[in-house]
């Protein structure tokens, strides 16, 4: 990258070793931003990019106990 960018990224659906880390970040030389698989997703998550937000409901079975038929 050198004297070509100002800034480079790097994106991976796994996990960068601390020596990558280090690396992104050494002095003199362009900056590189780290894309990792869980930055990545929180990425796509905030832009809503080919994701559509869905709404749950999880059952409370207690609440129904009431209306049970006795055995």
């Amino acid at each position: 990258m050198g004297g070509r960018a100002d800034k480079g990224i790097i994106i991976m659906t796994g996990t960068f070793t601390s020596d990558a880390r280090k690396e992104a970040v050494r002095d003199g030389v362009p900056a590189i931003e780290l894309v990792d698989g869980q930055k990545l997703v929180g990425m796509l998550e905030n832009l809503e990019l080919g994701l559509t937000p869905v709404k749950a409901f999880r059952i409370t079975r207690a609440f129904f106990e009431d209306f049970k038929e006795p055995s």
